[in-house]
């Protein structure tokens, strides 16, 4: 009788230890705290009767039996529950992202909204909400684009080159890149050749922006080069989506 009552008062304590722990978690639900508080506490009174049993000379191999099936039936019912719950656990105590953060995982891209005990919520750049079930955060390759503060965007320009070659091209494109506001002045960006011809050149832009700018920050970067190509006399095609295949002309027939 003692240890079943010993059962009980350390149960409640449990109890109330496992659902103060849980609540400090961030992203951690109130229903899912209540649950694995319940069944910390149940499990406990479940040893405690097996304890008092066995003390009384009764053969615990039944309570053992059910114990068994039960716990068979509470994993199998509430697998995927427990896995996302104990995935929202290692999200929460590892803190590979946080509210905010832009990531990209399972083919979907967009700013975290909500960490809880089931899923991952995101919002895309388009305006949808997407659910990403914890366990298939953790299972699958996770790409936080703010951890490090910021995101690298690249900007093609081919255009033409004069007497002079690429040099002055380079030193006018920089010019413009650190004039548009929202590129990190910090970082200073890169002109790199990519090819060069008897007529054109064929040149890689590369700045640093804040993470979540990167849609917003290259229009305004594309238009600055180009303005300033235009204005000096060169001729250009500027584009922030770099083509799949080598700019080469096709063979001819």
């Amino acid at each position: 009788m003692a240890s079943i009552v010993a059962a009980w008062i350390l149960s409640v304590f449990a109890k109330r230890g496992v659902l103060a722990v849980l609540r400090r978690m961030q992203g951690i639900g109130e229903g899912a705290a209540i649950l694995t508080a319940r069944i910390v506490r149940y499990a406990i009174l479940l040893v405690g009767i097996g304890v008092a049993f066995a003390f009384l000379g009764a053969s615990v191999q039944p309570l053992i039996a059910v114990a068994l099936i039960v716990g068979a039936v509470v994993v199998l019912a509430l697998r995927g529950i427990s896995a996302n719950f104990a995935a929202g656990l290692v999200l929460q105590t590892r803190h590979p992202i946080k509210v905010g953060d832009e990531i990209e995982v399972g083919g979907y891209v967009g700013a975290v909204r909500e960490l809880n005990g089931r899923s991952v919520v995101i919002v895309t750049r388009d305006g949808r909400n997407v659910h990403i079930p914890n366990s298939q955060v953790l299972e699958s390759p996770l790409v936080n684009h703010s951890e490090l503060g910021l995101r690298r965007s690249d900007v093609e320009v081919r255009v033409q080159a004069g007497a002079e070659g690429a040099e002055p091209v380079r030193s006018l494109i920089a010019e413009a890149v650190a004039s548009v506001e929202g590129v990190d002045k910090a970082r200073a960006g890169t002109v790199l050749l990519q090819s060069s011809e008897p007529d054109r050149v064929v040149l890689l832009v590369r700045f640093w922006h804040h993470p979540l700018a990167a849609p917003a920050i290259c229009s305004p970067v594309v238009q600055a080069i180009a303005d300033a190509l235009h204005g000096a006399g060169h001729p250009a095609v500027v584009t922030s989506a770099l083509p799949a295949v080598a700019l080469t002309p096709p063979p001819r027939m």
